[in-house]
């Protein structure tokens, strides 16, 4: 029986003739094919309880037992930040996320994330890759997430994404007026010049978005989004694809557009409104232990509440003919 910082598995029939670091990137999907590599060579992975080489061929049937190791470059600084936790057992965290906050550490955000948050309430972290963080929301948009907190969580976390298991459902307010809801198909990747930026591009990854109207004001429209897949600045970059960015996006937004004739209270919070109109607001997938359904939901921030109050004040007064 593998320990419980270890993942086993048994490799298919159908892999027969593979070299072993296929089919484990094959069986565990969450790690990259020179991560299991590195791993293999540190003697972190047996089959069949013997050490085996990353060249080596797999007959299928074999009992891999993995090990994985948490990189010297990974082991970011527990920070006493504040965490707002939704829902917690020995195995999954799901969190609500301030807009504002960064999820992973990176260039130019050392610390002060939600990553270095986790470490610090929950010190078992530190042991799983990316302190068990299986999917991002950008910096500016707020909501729920869902973080591993054991290995077998985390394999399974993974598998539900690829799977398209996990439900991640938006709230959103886009520019224009969107006449009914529809479906984005449409490849995302690093935008040619500016490489900061994602766009749609023949060579990006396939990626599908499905939206639905919520609200229509008189230049803005709420939206509800689901994601299929879950690319870099997906909803943002699609949404602004099909001409309806979303409203204060520094990036894929354009400039302000502000209602003609509205009162200076709308004016002035639409000029205040200086993110993403973003909200995670739904997560639904499968318990990764008892396979039980199981989903969380968020209410609007207050800054996206109240642009929704002054729009929707700005629309009954036109309509009235005020």
């Amino acid at each position: 029986m593998a320990d419980p910082e270890s993942l086993a598995a048994h490799i298919p029939p159908e892999m027969a003739g593979m070299r072993l670091d296929q089919a484990l990137a094959r069986i565990f999907p969450e790690f990259s094919r020179s991560r299991l590599q590195e791993w293999l060579k540190a003697g972190k992975v047996s089959v069949d309880r013997h050490r085996w080489r990353p060249r080596d061929k797999v007959s299928g049937g074999e009992r891999v037992v993995l090990q994985p190791l948490v990189l010297e470059k990974e082991r970011w600084e527990p920070q006493s930040l504040p965490l707002r936790v939704v829902y917690q057992d020995p195995d999954i965290l799901v969190i609500d996320k301030p807009a504002g906050l960064v999820v992973h550490p990176a260039s130019g955000h050392a610390d002060g994330t939600l990553v270095n948050a986790l470490l610090y309430h929950f010190r078992e972290l530190s042991r799983l890759p990316r302190a068990g963080i299986v999917h991002r929301i950008d910096k500016d948009t707020s909501g729920l997430l869902v973080v591993a907190r054991s290995l077998r969580a985390h394999k399974s976390l993974v598998t539900q994404l690829s799977d398209h298991i996990i439900t991640r459902e938006y709230l959103a307010i886009a520019l224009g007026i969107i006449t009914a809801g529809g479906r984005i198909d449409a490849p995302i990747g690093r935008h040619p010049t500016h490489r900061t930026r994602m766009a749609v591009v023949d060579a990006g990854k396939p990626a599908t978005t499905h939206y639905r109207v919520v609200r229509r004001f008189r230049i803005h429209t709420h939206i509800r989004v689901v994601l299929e897949t879950g690319r870099t600045h997906q909803v943002r970059v699609h949404m602004a694809y099909i001409r309806h960015p979303l409203l204060g996006d520094p990036v894929y937004g354009g400039r302000l557009r502000i209602p003609p004739d509205c009162q200076p209270r709308l004016t002035e919070t639409l000029r205040q409104f200086r993110r993403q109109a973003l909200h995670a607001s739904r997560l639904a997938l499968e318990h990764p232990v008892t396979g039980q359904a199981v989903s969380w939901e968020s209410p609007l921030p207050h800054d996206m509440a109240h642009l929704l109050e002054e729009l929707e004040t700005d629309q009954v007064g036109h309509a009235a003919g005020g």
